[in-house]
C-alpha cells in the first residue's frame, strides 16, 4: 500500500500557513537513514495554521 502525502501540507506563501515540524520524520529530515520524502530532508513542512 502506498504511503499518503501529508494531508496538512500547503504551498509556501499560502495565507494562513506557516512552517511546522514534519510529522513523518519528527523533524529529523531522515527516515531509516534516507532523506524524508515528506519534507525533502529539511525536517519542516508548510501547513495551514489557525482556525478560520
Amino acid at each position: 500500500m502506498a504511503e499518503k502525502e501529508n494531508p496538512d501540507a500547503v504551498p509556501p506563501g499560502t495565507p494562513g500557513a506557516g512552517e511546522n515540524i514534519c510529522r513523518k520524520c519528527e523533524g529529523s529530515g531522515r527516515i531509516e537513514g534516507k532523506e524524508c520524502p515528506e519534507c525533502g530532508g529539511t525536517g519542516k513542512v508548510t501547513t495551514g495554521i489557525g482556525g478560520g
